[in-house]
């Protein structure tokens, strides 16, 4: 199972080198975990620089995934998990998501840096 964060998701629009390692990962909609934190990031983003039809049909693609809504349990786990490594809420959830379904963290967001099952990609080495 795999996680995408939110900055590896804007890579993929911004087409570089990031972005195009994650396309194979994003195509495999049967394994990839959206958090709805997630869609709500990328949607934001989208709609502001690209226009709200492309944000609302790339939101549409988005859902053939498998979206986990943000619940108690959820929420409980995150806010433990950014105590531990002093993450922001949104990242925190992102994380907490991947953890719960023992899925793979990919991200360009140093804040992920050096933390379990996180695979990050260093945009300063570009």
């Amino acid at each position: 199972m795999n996680v995408v964060d939110s900055s590896c998701w804007l890579e993929v629009f911004e087409d570089t080198p990031i972005g195009n390692s994650i396309i194979p990962i994003i195509v495999d909609e049967e394994s990839l975990i959206i958090p709805t934190v997630v869609l709500y990031e990328v949607f934001k983003k989208l709609s502001a620089t690209k226009g709200i039809v492309y944000a609302e049909s790339f939101a549409q693609k988005m859902l053939d995934s498998i979206v986990v809504p943000l619940h108690a349990e959820l929420s409980i786990s995150a806010a433990n998990i950014s105590r531990k490594h002093k993450l922001a809420m949104a990242d925190s959830v992102i994380y907490a998501t991947a953890q719960k379904y023992d899925a793979v963290l990919w991200t360009a967001d140093s804040h992920f840096d050096g933390l379990p099952n996180v695979r990050y990609f260093d945009k300063t080495q570009r």
